[in-house]
């Protein structure tokens, strides 16, 4: 159940509570409830009622891409030749079919849609951006490969 963008029960522990689980959500709750100074039981069914107002959306494991062979990660900015909504859907729904595309962000200002894309190599990468191209409705496609990456936070910032 999506939650109201300004919710006005989310108080100081709920966003401490965040903030622990946006760093480390393998913890414990013992661990969080320590470190939010809360015993256990309330710290659980606040945690809880954080899930069930899709606050907390899941837990992930940040994997190294490059440790499982995907040595590439590049960006790719897509402009399509219309902007009617079936073509926009059609779009998305192919762009997130791919494995490969790990975002798919609808945008506005210089392009339809931005993608964030892993391959496995260069050739992985050109095969990627042939097939783009050559996706319906698509009229241009700019790649960005990734040189470096200096700060890829998950999350955001909780204050």
């Amino acid at each position: 159940m999506p939650r109201e963008q300004d919710d006005p029960d989310l108080d100081t522990v709920d966003r401490h509570i965040l903030s622990e689980l946006q760093d480390d959500g393998r913890m414990t709750n013992v661990e969080l409830a320590r470190r939010v100074n809360l015993s256990a039981p309330p710290c659980l069914r606040r945690v809880r009622r954080l899930e069930e107002a899709g606050i907390i959306r899941g837990y992930h494991a940040d994997i190294d891409p490059v440790a499982l062979g995907w040595e590439v990660t590049f960006f790719a900015l897509v402009g399509l030749d219309s902007q009617k909504q079936s073509v926009l859907d059609g779009f998305e729904a192919l762009a997130t079919s791919w494995p490969e595309v790990r975002e798919c962000h609808m945008i506005r200002g210089g392009g339809d849609f931005l993608l964030r894309l892993v391959a496995r190599d260069t050739a992985h990468e050109n095969e990627l951006t042939g097939r783009l191209t050559a996706a319906p409705d698509v009229m241009r496609v700019m790649t960005l490969q990734t040189i470096r990456t200096a700060k890829d936070a998950a999350g955001v910032p909780i204050g």
